[in-house]
C-alpha cells in the first residue's frame, strides 16, 4: 500500500469520525454540528500527515504542533455568556477533542482515534441523562419580580423563597413611580422552583414576573 493510499483512508476514517460525533452535536442543535465537526476531524488529519511527509523525520511535528493553536480560535467563537451562565464549553471541548481525534488518525493511531471517539460519543449522549437529573436537584435561577412598591415587599418575596426551601441571593433593585422590581439568584430544586412560581401565579400583588 503506497503512501497516497494510506493517506486517503486515514482521511476516509477522520471524516467518519468527525460525521459520528457531528451527528450527535446535529441532534442537539448545537452550533458546531455536522460539518464543523467532519471538517475540524478531516483538517487536522490533513495537517498531521502534510506535517510527517514535509516536516521529515526531524520536523514531523512543525504543522501539527499549530493545529491547537487554531483550535483554540475555534472553541473560543463558541463560548458566550448568558446572564449569569456560560454556555457553549461543551462545544468547544468537542471541537478540541474531535481536533485530537483528527491529529491521532494522521498520525497513524487509528484504534486509540476509534476507541476514543467511542468514549467521547458516550459521554456526549449518555452523560447528559445524569446532567439533567443532576439540575433537577439544584436548579440556579434568575428571577425578577414587579409588585407595588411597599416597606415589607422584598422581605415577603424573600421569605417565600426560603419557604419553599430554596435559597435566594438579592440582587438589584429599582422603584419606578409605586411599583418596585427585586432581582434574585435562586437555587434548590425545580419542584421546589414550580412551588414558588405556583404561589406568585396565585399573588394578586404580583404585577409581572420572569425567571
Amino acid at each position: 500500500m503506497n503512501i497516497l493510499t494510506t493517506d486517503i483512508i486515514r482521511l476516509l476514517i477522520a471524516v467518519c469520525i468527525g460525521g459520528l460525533i457531528g451527528a450527535e452535536r446535529e441532534y442537539r442543535s448545537k452550533s458546531a454540528g455536522l460539518r464543523t465537526m467532519i471538517l475540524v476531524c478531516a483538517g487536522s488529519c490533513l495537517f498531521t500527515m502534510l506535517s510527517q511527509h514535509i516536516g521529515g523525520s526531524n520536523n514531523g511535528d512543525r504543522i501539527a504542533a499549530n493545529i491547537i493553536t487554531g483550535i483554540g480560535f475555534l472553541g473560543a467563537g463558541v463560548i458566550f455568556k448568558d446572564e449569569n451562565r456560560v454556555n457553549g464549553i461543551t462545544t468547544a471541548t468537542a471541537i478540541w477533542m474531535i481536533a485530537a481525534l483528527g491529529m491521532a488518525v494522521g498520525a497513524g493511531y487509528i484504534q486509540t482515534a476509534c476507541i476514543a471517539a467511542v468514549v467521547m460519543l458516550l459521554v456526549l449522549s449518555t452523560l447528559v441523562l445524569l446532567q439533567n437529573i443532576i439540575s433537577k436537584m439544584n436548579q440556579l435561577r434568575n428571577y425578577r419580580i414587579v409588585c407595588p412598591f411597599r416597606q415589607e415587599t422584598l422581605s415577603k418575596y424573600e421569605l417565600l423563597f426560603k419557604t419553599c426551601g430554596l435559597k435566594a441571593l438579592r440582587g438589584n433593585q429599582s422603584k419606578t413611580g409605586q411599583e418596585i422590581t427585586g432581582y434574585w439568584l435562586v437555587q434548590g430544586p425545580v419542584k421546589n422552583h414550580e412551588k414558588f412560581i405556583q404561589l406568585l401565579l396565585n399573588d394578586a400583588e404580583v404585577k409581572e414576573f420572569d425567571f
